[in-house]
């Protein structure tokens, strides 16, 4: 069975060619309802299908943002992301674990490692016992000494 390719109407087209309203945006019906995103033919998306989508996207969103170009953008790479945004709101190790389908929270451990902001916020935590809280600015000085190690 091919798929139905759909097409906003235009000028050109005849009127017994056009769609009018709601039906002219409708996504053809695919699959038996029961698949969140279905493939053309209606059935599962393959972890292909779902890599293609990805980078189809992800060349897409470098035209806008062109820091993206030259990086791999991976679907684990969003699964490590989303673990991550999730940790950071403060959402349950727990919870991050069911949600990324692991049977025990030592799992998700390997996703999660501390960011330089969380570290920040822990280091905010805490004052020194006599110093001035603040973030270490290193000298001209010293700068140049660690680029020519």
């Amino acid at each position: 069975m091919s798929p139905t390719r759909w097409h906003l109407p235009g000028p050109n087209d005849r009127a017994s060619n056009r769609r009018s309203g709601d039906d002219a945006l409708r996504e053809p019906p695919r699959g038996d309802g029961r698949l969140l995103f279905p493939n053309v033919h209606g059935e599962r998306l393959s972890v292909h299908g779902v890599q293609y989508l990805l980078s189809k996207h992800a060349t897409s969103a470098a035209r806008e943002c062109p820091s993206l170009l030259g990086k791999r953008v991976t679907v684990h790479l969003l699964r490590h992301t989303m673990a991550l945004d999730l940790l950071q709101a403060g959402v349950d190790l727990a919870v991050i674990a069911l949600w990324l389908g692991h049977e025990s929270v030592e799992t998700t451990q390997i996703y999660l490692e501390a960011t330089l902001a969380m570290k920040e916020q822990a280091l905010a935590k805490t004052s020194p016992l006599k110093g001035i809280p603040g973030r270490y600015r290193a000298s001209d000085q010293l700068l140049n000494f660690l680029n020519n190690v």
